[in-house]
């Protein structure tokens, strides 16, 4: 049986995501010591929307992605609410990333894109083209 989980990312962490060719999220940064990803797309897409469109470091673009996992393996992990009901999200520890990564079914997806008034249309790197792709489907 599977999971799917679903992670609110901005374009670094998509362009470093399409440097793993879908297939892993990359080691947090020094001052991240968890990975969340989230429960439900709704969440995610709150995330992306409210918080990413407005941050410079994701580019003010907000990218939710979705992938699968063991549901077995990720009973070793506690489902933290931080707010509301959707609000739920798993807490992996940053020295955990590596081994979550290895069991990552299939490819990470993204299914829903969302420009901040400032997104940059004219960046002409790997993960401003991937989400100006997405977004003329």
């Amino acid at each position: 049986m599977k999971t799917t989980l679903y992670r609110p990312i901005g374009l670094n962490e998509l362009q470093r995501i399409i440097d793993l060719d879908f297939k892993a999220f990359p080691p947090r940064l020094e001052w991240q010591p968890i990975f969340y990803p989230v429960l439900n797309q709704e969440y995610a897409e709150q995330i992306a929307e409210r918080w990413n469109t407005k941050d410079e470091f994701s580019g003010y673009c907000g990218i939710v992605t979705k992938f699968d996992l063991p549901s077995d393996y990720l009973q070793k992990y506690e489902v933290h609410n931080v707010g509301g009901f959707i609000h739920n999200e798993f807490w992996i520890p940053s020295e955990d990333l590596n081994e979550f990564n290895s069991h990552i079914i299939g490819r990470i997806e993204i299914v829903k894109v969302f420009k901040g008034d400032n997104f940059n249309v004219s960046a002409n790197d790997n993960a401003t083209q991937c989400v100006l792709k997405y977004l003329e489907r």
